[in-house]
């Protein structure tokens, strides 16, 4: 099973990176619906959506969101982390098929094991769809922990 290493908050470093990708395909977008219960038909009627400005269906905001939260959980500053905060701005929508890649850059180290984290979302062509910073409790010792596997999940 594979493994996970953290960074405590005394090892984070102001300018310290990670990123995080994941390519958006259908099953991620009606298993979004179906866990969330956001049935807007712009993420999931293709004849809706063509009346749009967006011409197509589109992945939910909050995909992106979700995204980014696994990048904080996964990658920097990994296992332990809570979230306290995260500011959005969806500044391009994420169509279907679109490799998204989370950048993260530590801004700064606050008292109390808080760190603000830029949480910055593109796509395959390098255009920023959201941009964002988060506010963390930073784990305080290292660990390593063993994911899970999770099971099977079948839409239909």
């Amino acid at each position: 099973m594979p493994q996970i290493t953290n960074v405590p908050y005394a090892d984070l470093e102001v300018g310290q990176t990670a990123s995080y990708s994941k390519t958006v395909e259908e099953r991620d977008i009606l298993l979004f619906a179906a866990m969330s219960g956001d049935h807007n038909p712009v993420h999931l009627d293709a004849e809706f959506a063509a009346s749009t400005p967006f011409k197509e269906r589109i992945a939910h905001g909050m995909f992106s969101g979700a995204l980014i939260s696994a990048a904080v959980a996964c990658t920097l500053p990994g296992p332990g982390t809570i979230y306290i905060g995260q500011t959005m701005s969806f500044t391009r929508p994420v169509k279907f098929g679109d490799t998204l890649t989370v950048r993260l850059e530590v801004l700064e180290k606050l008292p109390k094991f808080r760190v603000k984290i830029a949480t910055r979302v593109f796509n395959q062509n390098d255009d920023l769809v959201v941009d964002g910073v988060a506010e963390i409790l930073a784990p305080r010792s290292q660990q390593t922990v063993t994911t899970p596997e999770l099971p099977p999940v079948t839409i239909g």
